[in-house]
């Protein structure tokens, strides 16, 4: 597997397994069948609420702990977010059966923020986090984390797919030594995307799915990515993406399917910040 290195020098697969919307009862044997086709990188969250199933799956693979490179996120914190912070991070740990993690993100960006950035750093100054990261920041709330703490984020997790290609906020994020994560490749399916005409060309092209084409996009972008799906087969041909290369042509015209905003929702709009802002996690 390609890997990539982030800002303090920790490796990382471009390629991954993402649990998100997997159902915990579905999701210990997901995470076996990924094992088993080759993945190692894995992306989970507390708000998922499938860690232990995570946990369960790495724990019984018998697969070395070196191998393997574990995310999972924070969900908003309350105050004071640097002591709830901790206990949150601790839960996950557990849950997950793990003495450390490999990238630990901060969900959202919302609530005490530099409370939860504190306790973030203190956990990796002592080493049980490799590498700590944010998700879902919009580059203001990117530029403001970077200028006022010690350590600048390794990963900014954000929705990436061919309708929403993030190239501004990839270059903002990169000027300031962030690596942006794609979720949400395929766009849950959203505007026919496994039936686009222009990803399905150029697929035929090569011999590939649509889904082949969407990583080797992100990949040749250099942008990392979690790619889900409870199907072995499915799970197989995701990790076949190293073997071809898209042409300059090629990336022009996916380019081009770009929308510019977002098919899920607006991380800025006041409703939305209001109801994650609120929401908790067990």
């Amino acid at each position: 597997m390609q890997t990539v290195t982030l800002n303090n020098g920790v490796q990382m697969p471009l390629l991954g397994f993402g649990v998100f919307q997997i159902p915990p009862e579905q999701t210990e044997q997901a995470v076996t069948d990924a094992l088993a086709a080759g993945y190692r990188k894995f992306d989970t969250a507390a708000a998922y609420e499938n860690e232990e199933a995570v946990g369960r799956a790495l724990a019984v693979s018998g697969i070395p702990r070196e191998e393997l490179f574990v995310t999972t996120k924070l969900w908003v914190q309350d105050h004071p977010a640097e002591d709830t912070t901790r206990r949150a991070f601790e839960t996950s740990a557990k849950k997950l059966g793990l003495d450390h993690l490999d990238l630990y993100l901060m969900h959202q960006p919302y609530g005490d923020v530099y409370g939860q950035w504190r306790a973030m750093e203190a956990l990796h100054r002592e080493g049980r986090i490799k590498a700590i990261g944010i998700s879902n920041f919009y580059p203001d709330r990117v530029v403001d984390v970077v200028d006022h703490n010690e350590v600048v984020p390794a990963v900014n997790q954000i929705e990436v797919h061919p309708f929403f290609q993030r190239a501004a906020d990839q270059k903002i994020n990169s000027e300031r030594g962030i690596l942006i994560e794609s979720w949400g490749p395929f766009a849950a399916g959203k505007n026919d995307l496994f039936t686009d005409p222009v990803l399905t060309a150029i697929g035929e092209t090569h011999g590939k799915t649509v889904p082949q084409v969407v990583l080797r996009w992100l990949i040749q972008r250099g942008i990392p990515v979690n790619a889900k799906s409870v199907s072995p087969q499915r799970m197989a041909a995701n990790l076949e993406v190293f073997d071809f290369e898209l042409t300059p042509e090629q990336m022009d015209r996916i380019a081009a399917l770009d929308t510019g905003a977002s098919l899920y929702f607006d991380h800025r709009d006041p409703a939305m910040v209001t109801w994650l802002g609120n929401r908790r996690t067990g």
